[in-house]
């Protein structure tokens, strides 16, 4: 296997928020299958897809972004592969996703990207809409998979203009993390499950545990999927599903918001929190309870922090939680040729069947079936998986990660540091996005 690790960690992709789309708008990639002949199978010969390579030896170029502690899974996955599969050769490149999503457009015109890849749920759209990705129904029709094998909101997400364009490899949220040490102390024995709950564990993690500040608000990553979790708790939408306009500036998102800066007021917090800085302050025992993606379970692992890994609680009207999830995808580039495309479905299929060693990365594998095996129900984010029926993801709207980054995340950031109240924050923030999505709809086209 040839491997080539770039970038730095997986938490520089976190840093900017997720939010970072493809790069400058790109017309079709050259020749090709039609998105008709993708989506239906078809290969020059009139084939359908079997599960099986049978053609020559061929090499495939797999591009994703795991430089973090999902790294080593990923590559232990791709070494079984090879040794299944001996006629097809990887060539991994593993880019920080910050910079993956600003190269694989380019790339794929330019005929050097990716064959195959994995990219975030909620860049599938604007990538089928720039023509970067291709369907894959196929794919799905061959493993027999339907809705009712994965969340519905994750299976429906795949789908941009009637066509699939990704196979779900796993469901990551967003979890609350408790030091076990300081919970012992405050005499905390199940993680809070709801505001009241949650309010008293922070007093009493303050007066038994030693903790005066016990949870830090960040001011920016991941401020904002905080935000998106408890508007839907509240029972708002972020968007449109159309992509018309933005909605977070409802009752709900303000009730989100404003519970994330009463942390602040209330003395749970200290102010101005920095990117990053409640993450290592947890690991350090600067503080007991931080909000985070269940990625990071591996590197808490590694640091040997005592923690346990449990749901955020109900602080709204409803369970939620924002959640994501990395699909399979193919290129354009691919579709030139017929053995390369066959070998990508091939390399899909396999890996997708093998999902439950996917769990070692600290993810939850998308598939149902996969999820009843007992590398996930007894991982350290069992407990989440349980509650995917409650995970929320953003609709599949072309452009959308740049608006949301330039509107909605600054808003929070306003927010929680006292520059404006949420309800002005969210409004004016509101009114930016809506412009800019009508501006999408026309350049993507509705």
């Amino acid at each position: 296997m040839s491997t080539d690790r770039t970038g730095i960690s997986r938490r520089g992709f976190l840093a900017v928020g997720g939010g970072v789309a493809a790069g400058a708008a790109l017309t079709a990639c050259g020749s090709g299958k039609s998105a008709d002949d993708v989506a239906g199978g078809s290969t020059s010969s009139g084939s359908k897809f079997t599960g099986k390579y049978t053609g020559p030896a061929v090499t495939l170029s797999y591009w994703n972004g795991f430089t973090g502690g999902d790294g080593p899974s990923m590559d232990k996955l791709v070494e079984e592969f090879q040794q299944a599969n001996p006629k097809i050769t990887i060539k991994q490149n593993t880019i920080q996703w910050a910079d993956f999503y600003q190269k694989v457009p380019a790339a794929v015109t330019a005929g050097k990207g990716p064959d195959v890849g994995v990219m975030h749920q909620d860049q599938l759209a604007t990538n089928a809409a720039r023509n970067v990705i291709v369907p894959v129904d196929d794919v799905a029709k061959a493993l027999g998979l339907q809705e009712s094998d994965f969340s519905p909101e994750v299976w429906k997400a795949g789908i941009y203009k009637g066509k699939r364009y990704g196979i779900p490899l796993d469901v990551h949220s967003l979890g609350m993390y408790l030091r076990k040490d300081d919970a012992d102390k405050a005499g905390i024995t199940d993680p809070p499950a709801d505001a009241a709950s949650f309010d008293q564990a922070l007093k009493a993690l303050q007066s038994k545990a030693g903790q005066a500040q016990p949870f830090w608000m960040p001011t920016k990553w991941p401020a904002h999927l905080m935000f998106l979790s408890l508007l839907w708790q509240f029972g708002g939408e972020p968007y449109a599903e159309d992509g018309s306009k933005a909605t977070f500036d409802s009752d709900a998102g303000v009730k989100g918001l404003t519970w994330m800066v009463d942390q602040i007021t209330k003395g749970y917090s200290p102010k101005n929190v920095a990117i990053d800085t409640q993450y290592v302050g947890f690991k350090n025992d600067k503080l007991a309870v931080t909000w985070d993606g269940i990625w990071q379970i591996n590197d808490l692992k590694g640091a040997k922090v005592p923690f346990v890994l449990a749901p955020i609680p109900k602080i709204g009207d409803q369970d939620a939680v924002w959640a994501n999830s990395h699909h399979f995808f193919i290129t354009r580039q691919s579709t030139k040729d017929d053995n390369k495309f066959d070998a990508s479905r091939v390399f899909i299929d396999w890996m997708s069947k093998k999902s439950a060693e996917w769990a070692g990365s600290g993810l939850i594998p998308a598939r149902k079936s996969v999820q009843e095996d007992t590398q996930v129900t007894e991982s350290a984010q069992g407990p989440v998986a349980k509650t995917i029926p409650s995970m929320r993801f953003l609709p599949p709207v072309p452009g959308l990660g740049d608006v949301q980054a330039q509107t909605l995340e600054i808003a929070v950031n306003e927010a929680t540091l006292m520059k404006r109240s949420p309800a002005d924050a969210l409004k004016d923030a509101a009114t930016k996005a809506t412009s800019a999505m009508q501006d999408n709809l026309k350049k993507y086209g509705a």
